[in-house]
């Protein structure tokens, strides 16, 4: 199921890095920003990473939070944050169910070979729960400035 701009944002509740649980509908009031990536210290997710946390104050300032998500672990995630001394809180989805119901946990192929996977994807959520911004197959080059535009900042 592909997720709308408009839609109401599927409610989660995923452990974080630090060992915290977040949930959606406890953050009501600000803006989230949910970014799915596919996984903790590759090329790409490290750069989309790095570029979320050198915007962060700009993203504080326009009153969002920014959540990324992966199927790695817990322990994984805090690695990696600690590594790269991230400003993002990472969220650990192994089971695939908020992928799932975000409609990013897809059928991918690489080298013509088919597999399951994560299409790095953004959604904006706004303070009522409700999706304002779907980014879909996003680059990570730059994404983190064309968020923040998207969210008038």
């Amino acid at each position: 199921s592909m997720l709308e701009e408009g839609a109401k944002a599927p409610d989660f509740q995923l452990p974080a890095d630090d060992g915290s649980v977040v949930k959606l509908s406890k953050l009501k009031g600000q803006s989230v920003v949910l970014y799915f990536y596919p996984k903790d210290d590759t090329s790409g997710c490290t750069r989309e990473a790095k570029e979320f946390t050198d915007l962060a104050p700009d993203f504080t300032k326009a009153g969002a939070v920014i959540y990324g998500v992966s199927p790695d672990s817990v322990k994984s995630h805090d690695k990696f944050r600690c590594k790269y001394d991230l400003a993002v809180r990472l969220l650990s989805d192994e089971e695939k169910e908020v992928a799932t119901a975000y409609g990013v946990w897809v059928e991918k192929s690489m080298y013509g070979k088919k597999y399951m996977g994560i299409e790095r994807s953004t959604f904006v959520i706004d303070g009522d729960g409700k999706v304002t911004k779907v980014m879909r197959k996003v680059k990570p080059a730059d994404h983190a400035a064309d968020v923040l535009a998207a969210l008038g900042a």
